[in-house]
């Protein structure tokens, strides 16, 4: 009887192990057993145990069967010879000689002002009258009496003509006029400072100082003067291009703010170069016939200082350099018709850069591949798959 109640409670006992283990994770959570919870808890570690283990063979079958996914992929394009144009590449701003602020050359009062600002002029018209201050009365003054000594002076010569007189009342006249005469003219030259007139034709940007002000000679800016008819770019260039940036090189020209681009050439460069920062100056003009371009403007300014007729271009992105400094690249040799073949390490030298191009000097040869996509990540005798580019992003490289 003893043994028929141990063999029960054994039964039971096995029979509420087995429906623990039945339960979902959800109906132990929801038991609040908490060595249930622990149980199953150690329960789901060990599957997942036990899946990471099958895992991890599997993917090491895979990899030992498909060989494929050991062959890195790449993309390549083919070395060809271009035409390379380098360029320097500069930021200066628009000039004229023909920008001038007017000073007046009398002091006085701002008597008249003859023109207003926007207003077309042409060279020597009168642009503003200053008081004279009594310049015009002395200057009448003086022509009565110059014209007493040009009648004593002629009637004294005539005399002296006919041997009549003393030849020191001759010259006493004759000095009296030159006398007169000269002062004439030298009030003339003052009067003349009194009117401001145009030194070339243009048009009145500003007026600065209004009618009725009083000015200083020298001291008080009247009016600025503009003429965008010639128009030019300065801007420096260091000294090392000295040979390259000449006259009449030619010289691509951007204006951003209003949106323009033209093609212009060097009209002079400076034979003095700066001790500070070691450039020279040169100018390139600009044509403006609809008086768009003004002064002060910033622009850029590519200078062609290089041509190669024979270039390999690349990417600087490809490039690797080993410890020693030497530049490379890699090419893909003995290609199969599945597009499979060998990596290949080779040492260049390189030229000039422009933007993301760079000039091969040696190491290519013409028709070679070179990889681009995937270049740092292959190794010299891996061997590579070439990926098919579309016609578009072939055309880019």
């Amino acid at each position: 009887m003893k043994k028929l109640n141990l063999i029960v409670l054994i039964a039971v006992f096995l029979a509420a192990c087995g429906s623990d283990k039945n339960q979902s994770v959800e109906e132990v959570i929801a038991g609040n057993d908490l060595e249930k919870i622990r149980k199953k808890r150690a329960e789901v570690v060990s599957k997942q145990l036990e899946i990471d283990e099958q895992l991890k063979q599997l993917d090491n079958k895979i990899s030992s069967l498909d060989t494929v996914t050991h062959i890195p992929l790449i993309t390549t394009f083919t070395a060809e010879k271009k035409q390379f144009n380098h360029y320097l590449e500069l930021q200066g701003n628009v000039a004229t000689k023909n920008l001038l602020i007017l000073y007046p050359e009398y002091s006085g009062i701002l008597s008249k002002v003859f023109v207003k600002e926007g207003q077309r002029v042409v060279k020597g018209q009168l642009l503003a009258k200053i008081d004279d201050g009594g310049l015009a009365q002395q200057k009448a003054q003086l022509e009565i009496q110059a014209d007493l000594a040009k009648t004593t002076f002629e009637r004294q010569e005539r005399l002296w003509k006919q041997n009549i007189g003393s030849e020191i009342q001759f010259l006493q006249a004759k000095s009296t006029y030159e006398a007169q005469s000269k002062a004439i003219n030298q009030l003339n030259q003052q009067l003349e400072k009194t009117s401001v007139r145009a030194p070339f034709s243009g048009t009145i940007d500003d007026i600065i100082t209004e009618q009725g002000s009083v000015v200083g000679a020298g001291q008080s800016p009247l009016m600025r003067i503009v003429n965008l008819s010639d128009m030019f770019i300065e801007t420096e260039v260091p000294e090392r291009y000295l040979s390259d940036v000449t006259v009449n090189k030619e010289v691509l020209v951007e204006l951003p703010v209003i949106g323009k681009t033209l093609t212009s050439k060097i009209r002079q460069t400076a034979d003095y170069i700066n001790p500070s920062n070691r450039t020279f100056k040169i100018e390139i003009g600009i044509p403006n016939k609809d008086q768009t371009v003004k002064p002060n403007l910033t622009a850029k300014l590519k200078i062609n200082d290089y041509t190669s007729k024979n270039a390999f271009l690349i990417p600087q992105s490809i490039i690797s350099e080993n410890a020693n400094g030497e530049q490379y690249v890699y090419v893909v040799q003995n290609i199969n018709s599945q597009k499979e073949g060998v990596a290949k390490k080779l040492i260049i030298t390189t030229g000039r850069t422009q933007g993301d191009i760079i000039e091969v000097l040696t190491g290519l040869e013409n028709g070679s591949e070179i990889i681009q996509e995937g270049a740092r990540s292959v190794k010299d005798g891996q061997t590579v798959k070439i990926l098919e580019l579309n016609a578009t992003s072939k055309d880019s490289i």
